[in-house]
């Protein structure tokens, strides 16, 4: 049995999907990063970073893995499945992860904090974090069409890419005339263990649907005070 300490985030959910794909038992416990429990003593000695998410593997001696990359990689070994176990595919399953890891998220999260939650709204930078996602997103699209899936095979490269595409609104970002891109999205949407894994710990309304307003402007809100910290 696995313990998944969790929120509702793009890195919260590549560890819940990566879960549900595997068919791993897990028990997901809800770190509220809102009111800072992500940095209360507990929670600090399974995670130095304060961070979510983090596991805690109980066949493992209570192994603590934290850096939702470090459990996709973790998991996908422990199962021997959705990572290669050596050569070029596992080269090509890495280089897109790292990929998410060091760009995709990174860009995104940035473009998030000045378009949504920065009190000030300094448009060239909102336009720089907008528009490189954009450009990795034509990355991913290229690529897409060359192949079905990031790495050949469906992988972790694909749950991590996509947990945070799916939320371009948010960081308003264009798919506009990404084709391949729209197909992926699609197919991945399609996954009944993806759309169990965005489910966890709990379900988000859509926060860019006009009648979720109100949902919206609280969620920008305890973004807000975890940016502040």
């Amino acid at each position: 049995m696995i313990d998944l300490y969790t929120a509702p985030t793009p890195n919260g959910h590549k560890a819940s999907v990566t879960l549900e794909e595997l068919e791993l038992p897990y028990e997901a416990h809800f770190v509220n990063i809102g009111a800072g429990e992500q940095n209360q003593d507990w929670y600090l000695e399974i995670n130095p970073n304060g961070r979510i998410p983090t596991i805690v593997d109980r066949d493992a001696d209570n192994l603590a893995v934290f850096d939702s990359g470090a459990i996709m990689v973790y998991l996908a070994e422990k199962t021997g499945r959705l990572l290669p176990a050596s050569g070029p595919g596992r080269a090509r399953t890495l280089s897109w992860l790292a990929f998410q890891l060091g760009h995709i998220g990174p860009m995104m999260g940035q473009a998030n904090v000045f378009y949504r939650y920065f009190p000030e709204k300094i448009q060239p930078v909102i336009d720089r974090y907008q528009n490189e996602s954009r450009r990795l997103f034509e990355v991913l699209d290229r690529r897409l069409g060359q192949s079905e899936w990031l790495a050949d095979e469906f992988s972790i490269a694909d749950i991590a890419n996509w947990c945070w595409v799916r939320t371009y609104k948010w960081s308003g970002v264009s798919r506009d005339g990404l084709e391949h891109l729209d197909r992926w999205l699609g197919a991945m949407k399609q996954r009944p263990a993806c759309r169990r894994g965005v489910e966890v710990p709990f379900t988000l309304p859509n926060l860019t649907a006009a009648e979720n307003k109100e949902a919206a402007e609280e969620f920008r809100k305890s973004a807000q005070k975890i940016i502040k910290r």
